[in-house]
């Protein structure tokens, strides 16, 4: 394999994907304009659908610029060795090849976030704001930023340094070692993540006793699922929009409303999207999830370490030879069309997942409160609903909800 072939699959690859999206998205865009299925038609008046429309072309064209930026950006660093050079910067800053593999990817990481300040400033504060969802405030974003910056520094970067020094210390078994940590700490997020990170950033307190507490609890009871943590977060200081999640597994399962789904919707129909919720736990998605995802990613890091040891991903980019995070960042571009087919796998079985989750609401006799709370989550977050099935089979890890609702109230 040669230093000009590996080049030209790189910027073959990079090209390829962006083109793919922007099909999609541009085929997305002009089936937006296609009239509402019958379904769905009572979710928009007249003048709220005006305002749907008006609101997705807003995000659409965000989303143009947003990519067409990273791609020119991208490409120019890959083309005329704006990568080598970030690695000769880094090796004049520290000394140790751990030491400039960490900072290389620092570099990296908060330059690009600062570029993109300016979108997401713009979507903050002119699309969301002017559609009337923004609640987030000047010192609110900035102090979000810092946050996030933090978190990155700490704990993406110590996972980071733990996997160079597998790399470094045992690099004959580097894929499977690097495996099972990544896979370790997947897991141990998935338990704790609700408990350590998200009160960095949003308030959670506990459902008082009541008329929505009792009927979730009297549903848990009647479905046999043992529950006890149930959790308001503040999303209201950001957004207008509703959400629910369910997070957790064993005895460390957590069930987590927005306040703003409590405002948004009567008792029932939160009982029916938390009724959702539950049957994804009565199917065992999230371990079902898990175990697909294992042998993805323990394909992603064998791969990955067939190739850090060759000098030819390296001086494809301009360096003279192999480092750990020059050859990962070659591999990240090369793995794309891996990526994307394990993506695609991933999203269907996603949404034969909600498919069953649906079920399980409408097997309990929650099917109409289900899609009253759909629709009225929908309508109040002004979401497409005639996206493309090309742009649905590449991108969405849900059904649409038209198809959802189809499915919810067959006969």
């Amino acid at each position: 394999m040669s230093v000009t072939f590996v080049f030209y699959a790189i910027v073959v690859i990079l090209s390829v994907d962006f083109l793919i999206g922007r099909i999609l998205s541009w085929l997305n865009i002009r089936n937006s304009r296609k009239p509402l299925p019958e379904l769905v038609a009572d979710i928009y008046d007249a003048d709220k659908y005006a305002k749907q429309q008006a609101y997705f072309r807003a995000n659409a064209r965000l989303g143009w610029i947003m990519s067409v930026f990273s791609f020119v950006l991208v490409l120019c660093m890959y083309v005329f060795g704006g990568f080598a050079l970030v690695d000769t910067w880094s090796r004049m800053l520290v000394g140790s090849e751990l030491a400039v593999s960490l900072v290389f990817f620092g570099i990296l990481f908060y330059a690009n976030d600062i570029l993109t300040i300016p979108f997401q400033l713009y979507d903050t504060f002119s699309i969301e704001a002017r559609f009337g969802f923004n609640r987030v405030t000047p010192r609110l974003f900035v102090t979000d930023k810092l946050k996030s910056w933090g978190l990155n520094l700490l704990i993406g970067g110590g996972l980071l340094c733990l996997i160079i020094l597998i790399y470094q210390q045992i690099p004959d078994c580097f894929w499977l070692v690097a495996w099972a940590v990544v896979t370790a700490f997947g897991l141990f997020m998935s338990l704790f993540y609700s408990e350590l990170i998200v009160p960095l950033f949003n308030k959670q307190t506990p459902l008082e006793a009541g008329e929505l507490r009792d009927a979730i609890e009297q549903f848990a009871r009647k479905t046999d699922f043992s529950v006890q943590d149930i959790y308001v977060m503040d999303s209201s200081k950001r957004s207008t929009k509703s959400n629910a999640y369910f997070t957790g597994w064993g005895k460390k399962k957590r069930i987590v409303l927005y306040d703003t789904l409590i405002n948004d919707l009567e008792t029932q129909e939160i009982v029916a999207v938390l009724a959702h919720e539950i049957g994804h736990n009565k199917h065992k998605h999230t371990l079902k999830s898990m175990l697909v995802s294992m042998p993805s990613s323990l394909l992603l890091f064998f791969l990955l370490g067939l190739i850090l040891k060759y000098d030819v991903f390296a001086q494809a980019v301009g360096c003279a030879s192999a480092s750990f995070h020059i050859n990962m960042l070659v591999f990240g571009i090369l793995y794309t069309p891996v990526s994307v087919t394990l993506d695609l796998l991933s999203n269907y079985l996603s949404r034969k997942h909600e498919y069953q989750a649906d079920a399980f609401v409408r097997r309990h006799g929650y099917a109409e409160q289900l899609v009253s709370a759909l629709k009225k989550i929908s309508a109040g977050s002004l979401s497409n609903l005639t996206p493309h099935p090309l742009y649905v089979f590449f991108y969405y890890s849900h059904p649409t909800l038209c198809q959802r609702i189809s499915r919810l109230l067959q006969d």
